[in-house]
């Protein structure tokens, strides 16, 4: 009961506060600025009530819903006075606090009202979304590593947009292309080609050298790739002149927003490799992990030890399956629970598709998980193979040691 509990709701523009004590008494409720004026506001007020109320303790919570609360984290840890106390800062799930929110059915929605609930779900425990970025260096990786993840995210729709541009001009070539439809050939080839008519007239030797050119020579019968470049032009629907001139403005749009985001990730791989190297780790010892992968997991979980298992960590990056039972029934086809850390999910599940391909035991746990089933097999192996690798992960960090690939 010496613990003054303050629950924040964070926006834009201001914050609001709730002081709450051991026994669920609101003892403050108000509001300030979101920014350095309003963050020693607040300060100020909490120092006034942890001295007249005679606490030790303090245990701050705010919802990790944006990048809002970040900057007031830094004014909280970097206060000297708060440092007198024993203090505790939490980001907390907004799908749990929601969730606990519910047991005061009568509550109305409100910035007040959210930040009572915050308060109120700190004083119950069972908290455990602790915030570590007091060793900033994690934070300042997490930015280069989540900017990525932003950057490969826009990288796919974009491509799936040209994948529809591609439909639009040159139809049967989206549907039986000889190469893949987003490679640098392809590119090239829908660039230079004005319409499916400049294919189909081409000569095949042109075709041909073309596809040599801008693959790099990479298939050994290049001539048969220009056949069936030329007969799936033929297939293909024509365009009125009008719509194929839009079409052409339209992909070389798309191409060059893929090239820039392309150039992006380069870009951000190269600083995140930099900043990588000032945090000591053992996960690149794992073959096929790499650098940025790694970077990716250890960004987001930052000190291992604020994990009690290695089960918290999967439960923490949404690879835990939820569970339908009742008497004697229980449901096989169960789904992944929703929330999660999605930048940790996507950094552990890119890095065990690339672990696999490397490592003989992650190869066959793969292999045995993808011929268990005859629906999304590689989607359901890959993500099985992630959850293998979260308890690698905690384990190498855990102990501090490196990886030692298993003799099969």
């Amino acid at each position: 009961m010496n613990t003054l509990f303050v629950g924040i709701d964070i926006s834009s523009t201001k914050n609001v506060v709730c002081f709450m004590d051991g026994s669920g008494n609101r003892l403050a409720n108000f509001s300030v600025d979101n920014n350095k004026k309003g963050a020693k506001q607040l300060i100020l007020s909490i120092i006034e009530y942890m001295e007249k109320l005679c606490y030790t303790k303090l245990s701050i919570g705010l919802e990790a819903t944006s990048i809002y609360g970040d900057l007031l984290i830094y004014e909280l840890r970097q206060n000297s006075r708060l440092s007198n106390f024993i203090l505790s800062i939490h980001l907390l799930n907004p799908l749990q606090v929601n969730r606990f929110k519910k047991i005061y059915p009568d509550l109305q929605k409100n910035d007040f009202i959210d930040a009572f609930v915050i308060a109120d779900h700190l004083r119950f425990g069972r908290i455990t979304d602790a915030i570590y970025h007091d060793d900033y260096r994690y934070k300042a990786l997490q930015l280069l590593t989540r900017a990525r993840f932003s950057a490969v995210k826009n990288l796919i729709k974009e491509k799936q947009r040209f994948n529809n541009y591609l439909f639009i001009k040159c139809s049967s070539l989206k549907q039986k292309s000889p190469i893949s439809p987003t490679s640098a050939t392809m590119y090239a080839l829908v660039e230079a080609f004005d319409s499916v008519d400049d294919i189909v007239y081409a000569s095949l030797e042109d075709i041909a050298a073309f596809v040599d050119k801008h693959s790099r020579s990479h298939f050994s019968n290049s001539k048969t790739i220009a056949t069936a470049i030329k007969q799936a032009a033929d297939m293909s629907y024509h365009l009125p002149k009008t719509v194929n001139n839009s079409i052409n403005q339209a992909i070389a749009i798309s191409l060059a927003s893929i090239r820039a985001l392309e150039k992006q990730i380069k870009m951000l791989d190269k600083a995140i490799e930099e900043n990588f190297r000032v945090i000591p780790n053992t996960l690149t010892s794992i073959p096929g992990i790499g650098a940025v992968y790694s970077a990716g997991i250890i960004a987001e979980l930052g000190n291992v030890n604020r994990f009690h298992s290695q089960a918290s960590i999967a439960k923490f990056a949404g690879l835990v399956w939820t569970q339908y039972q009742s008497g004697n029934f229980e449901a096989e086809n169960t789904h992944l629970i929703s929330g999660g850390n999605r930048s940790l999910r996507y950094y552990l599940v890119e890095a065990a598709n690339s672990v696999r391909r490397c490592d003989p035991e992650f190869n066959r746990y793969y292999k045995i998980k993808y011929n268990e089933v005859n629906k999304n097999n590689h989607k359901r192996a890959i993500v099985l193979t992630a959850r293998k690798l979260v308890r690698l992960v905690f384990r190498l960090l855990k102990d501090n040691r490196l990886y030692k690939v298993p003799e099969l």
